[in-house]
C-alpha cells in the first residue's frame, strides 16, 4: 500500500489543547483539543473521535493511560482544569461522580466489546 503524503497542519487549525499522554520521552501518544465546540480525542497520530461531551473523551483518555500502565508502560497523563471541571459537571448533571462515570462508561465499553466477539 503506497505511504499517504504527510500533510502538517498549522497550529492555529488544531484547536485550543486540553490534555496530553506522553511516553517518558516525551512521545505524544495521545491528546484531547478543543475545536469548533466539539472535543477532540486524538490517539498515536490520528484522530479516533469527537465528542460534544468532555466526560467521555477524558474518561476515554485516561482509560488509555490505565492500560498502557497496566502493560507496564510509563505514560504521563495531564489535563486542563477547564477540560476537569467540564468532565465533572456532566458526570455531576448525570448524578455521578467522576470516577462512577468512568467506571460506568467501562462497563458499558466491555460489555460492547463482549457482544461483538
Amino acid at each position: 500500500m503506497p505511504k499517504r503524503p504527510t500533510r502538517t497542519i498549522a497550529s492555529d487549525k488544531l484547536g485550543e489543547p486540553h490534555a496530553q499522554l506522553r511516553d517518558p520521552d516525551g512521545k505524544l501518544l495521545g491528546g484531547i483539543v478543543f475545536k469548533d465546540n466539539e472535543w477532540v480525542l486524538g490517539l498515536d497520530g490520528k484522530i479516533a473521535g469527537t465528542s460534544h461531551s468532555a466526560a467521555h473523551v477524558l474518561a476515554i483518555l485516561k482509560r488509555a493511560a490505565a492500560l498502557l500502565r497496566g502493560e507496564g508502560r510509563e505514560v504521563d497523563l495531564v489535563f486542563s482544569a477547564t477540560l476537569r471541571a467540564a468532565a465533572h459537571q456532566e458526570a455531576a448533571d448525570q448524578g455521578l461522580g467522576f470516577e462512577a462515570f468512568q467506571d460506568q462508561l467501562a462497563a458499558q465499553m466491555q460489555a460492547k466489546a463482549d457482544t461483538t466477539d
